[in-house]
């Protein structure tokens, strides 16, 4: 028998016995206890950063590459 399926298969097998239910881990009212120091999440829109903005004419590209080039000797 080839050694990955025993490497893959020991996990699942110990995990599926696992003797905690889903319930006991975590309930509904958890989130509601101000005690556990949870905040409420609250709602902000997905456009609030939005700032509106209008297609301008495209600049001397020459202008540009030479704003962006270090200063100084290129050598």
């Amino acid at each position: 028998m080839n050694h990955i399926y025993i490497v893959v298969a020991l996990p699942l097998l110990l995990g599926s016995c696992a003797a905690t239910s889903i319930g006991e881990i975590a309930t509904f009212d958890d989130a509601a206890n101000p005690a556990l120091g949870v905040t409420p999440i609250r709602y902000s829109t997905p456009v609030s950063g939005y700032s509106h903005r209008l297609p301008v004419d495209p600049k001397p590209w020459r202008r540009q590459n030479d704003a962006q080039a270090p200063q100084g000797d290129a050598s």
